[in-house]
């Protein structure tokens, strides 16, 4: 055990809460479903939102349970009915799931198929992609 002393201690907590009153602190998060977005505010008047469904565990949830979304302190997010966390950090840095789960969205829109193929023919006959205008 290490011991600290009032000093040690008291000086540790006024850097804590000098380094987080130099930051956004999350104070509230909503499913808005209308938009099937998560959506977090700050205590600056800033706001985060990603899409719900974009999160791995979220894929299929109901609105309901979306809407079942709460803070967990200051750095995540929790669904109690869906046994899912996240960090509001990891979030806001694009991290939607596991490495998995990214690689696999991140492959999606690279994947061929007949539909695709079909698509890009009817588009290539009407003149393909529009041309860059500099």
């Amino acid at each position: 055990m290490v011991d600290v002393s009032d000093a040690e201690l008291a000086a540790a907590r006024e850097r804590w809460r000098q380094e987080r009153a130099g930051r956004p602190i999350p104070v509230s998060v909503r499913f808005e479903a209308a938009s099937a977005r998560i959506i977090v505010d700050f205590n600056n008047g800033a706001s985060f939102m990603v899409p719900a469904r974009a999160i791995e565990g979220l894929q299929d949830a109901t609105a309901e349970q979306l809407a079942d979304v709460e803070l967990l302190g200051e750095t995540g997010l929790h669904w109690e009915t869906l046994d899912v966390d996240y960090t509001v950090a990891g979030l806001m840095n694009g991290i939607f799931g596991s490495r998995t789960f990214m690689e696999a969205q991140r492959k999606g829109g690279q994947s061929r198929s007949p539909a695709k193929t079909a698509a890009s023919r009817a588009n290539g006959a009407k003149g393909g992609r529009p041309r860059r205008v500099p």
